[in-house]
């Protein structure tokens, strides 16, 4: 049986390596990261970046069972690609004692039986000084199995684990795809493959790959990066990764070491949902490099919560999220040869390999209903 992976993402390519782990010789399709964003005229990827949120707990028992899951998988994918990409310096959920959000965290760390540790304002100063939290605010410790992890790094551990396994890697990008009666057809630059069967992992661009009417939205996201020297990234070197409920919601990553060798830490979280409305779109956000706007508003957010942090310049960079209606990914089959696998909701990254895991299982059993709520 001959099959595609649409998508060289964090979901695809866990699809990919599931797949091969199965027996079978999937054809992993997609297009490399763009040496220059600005002036790339082709499709993008989120994953173009080296620091992400990962955790067990989340505010949904469902988000915190595929994160465990793929969690418990991290050090088979490290050891079969060679390639570390998961930072163990363990998470924080931060917000106010009696507000939902901390509910929610709670109600998920029982449910889930999640190890952790609960701590007041106070406890949460002490232990972690370099933050400021507000007196009202509480927080969930999770020391061990989650940290960060470098979404381009996995992605290249799950392709070569994926490749070891018995996959092959196309370097190409699909303009769209045909479920006709002789098989599927994934139309490239140049020609047209056909298979048996096609998993659509495209993440934002997956609307457009199957051709059909708007399903997903795209948000804008714009993060900022905060550069600090090696002396400030040192004094740091032991702080988690934390989701901050201020009001309006943030994630900060402690200082990571990105490919220009510079320490910088980020923090996103958009004030407004923008929608990008088709590729065009998608693509021009890309290229833009971010709103002005959300970084200024960012930087002031950081200024607050870590007010001693001594920051050398601060940058930008664009993104998107994909969601759902009912903010569940979608994964499940479209008929009987095409299955889809796509939309993190804006918390995919660490839960990626079960996603992706999900995806292959639906399209090898022809699962016909996608996860809802």
């Amino acid at each position: 049986m001959k099959i595609a992976v649409v998508g060289r993402g964090l979901i695809g390519s866990a699809a990919a390596r599931h797949l091969a782990l199965a027996g079978h010789k999937p054809i992993l399709i997609g297009p490399s990261e763009p040496d220059e964003k600005r002036t790339h005229r082709g499709v993008f990827g989120s994953h173009y970046d080296e620091g992400r949120i990962t955790r067990k707990n989340a505010t949904e028992p469902f988000w915190a069972e595929a994160s465990i899951a793929s969690i418990a998988r991290y050090g088979d994918i490290e050891a079969a690609s060679g390639i570390r990409f998961f930072s163990p310096v363990g998470a924080l959920m931060v917000g106010p004692d009696t507000g939902p959000f901390m509910r929610d965290a709670r109600a998920t760390a029982q449910t889930c039986d999640i190890a952790h540790r609960a701590l007041d304002a106070d406890r949460l100063r002490h232990e972690f000084p370099y933050l400021a939290p507000g007196t009202d605010m509480a927080a969930l410790w999770e020391p061990e199995g989650a940290g960060h992890i470098s979404p381009r790094r996995l992605v290249a551990a799950q392709t070569k684990a994926a490749i070891a396994a018995g996959a092959t890697l196309v370097d190409a990008q699909v303009h769209g795809i045909d479920d006709a009666a002789g098989g599927v057809g994934v139309h490239l630059d140049d020609e047209t493959l056909t298979f048996d069967r096609v998993l659509v992992a495209a993440g934002g661009m997956s609307d457009h790959v199957l051709g059909r009417s708007v399903t997903l939205k795209i948000f804008a996201r714009t993060v900022a990066l905060f550069r600090v020297s090696d002396d400030e990234s040192a004094r740091l070197a032991a702080m988690p990764s934390a989701v901050l409920r201020l009001p309006g919601e943030y994630y900060l990553l402690p200082p990571i070491r990105y490919p220009d060798g510079r320490a910088y830490l980020k923090l996103g979280g958009d004030p407004d949902d923008v929608v990008l409305a088709d590729i065009d779109a998608i693509g021009d956000w890309f290229r833009s490099g971010g709103n002005p706007a959300v970084r200024d508003h960012l930087e002031a957010v950081m200024r607050a919560i870590m007010p001693d942090l001594a920051i050398e310049a601060v940058e930008m960079d664009a993104c998107v999220t994909t969601w759902t209606a009912d903010g569940r990914p979608e994964i499940g089959s479209l008929s009987p040869r095409l299955a889809v696998a796509t939309a993190g909701c804006g918390a995919g990254a660490k839960c990626s390999d079960e996603l992706g895991r999900r995806g292959a299982s639906a399209l090898l059993q022809n699962v016909s209903e996608r996860i809802a709520s």
